[in-house]
């Protein structure tokens, strides 16, 4: 079979025209895409709300100057908005004794979230967030 004549002559350097589709993200959004999610450790911390407030004020700040920080601050807003209404449910499930595993694999499930969403932004990829409710 008959190869088609868009493949480069061995050899021939790189071809700018030739990368990938996907755009690389530049290191310091890189950066501020991580910090923006490895600041909801504040929760784990001891901090009330920690997880809802901390990525805010980061995503407050720097919002405005890159879209992809955008998108991922939302995305983590809603997602822990989320888990603090699952938290606040579990809570209250707490007293029918159900509740105290709910929240304990609430907690897990969070802890995982937030590493595999920093492991994916540090990619510059978005996850989406399982079990989230879209509020922003």
């Amino acid at each position: 079979m008959a190869e088609t004549g868009n493949q480069e002559p061995s050899g021939s350097g790189t071809d700018p025209s030739a990368t990938p589709a996907a755009t690389p993200v530049d290191s310091s959004v890189k950066n501020w895409l991580l910090i923006l999610h490895l600041v909801q450790f504040v929760m784990f911390l001891g901090i009330p709300l920690g997880n809802v407030i901390a990525p805010l004020v980061v995503w407050l700040i720097k919002k405005d100057e890159w879209p992809d920080i955008d998108r991922h601050g939302r995305a983590i807003l809603n997602f822990q908005i989320s888990m603090s209404i699952y938290a606040v449910v579990c809570i209250v499930l707490a007293f029918l004794v159900i509740g105290i595993p709910l929240l304990i694999a609430l907690g897990i499930f969070d802890l995982v979230m937030i590493i595999k969403g920093a492991i994916k932004a540090n990619e510059g990829v978005l996850i989406k967030y399982p079990l989230s409710i879209r509020i922003l």
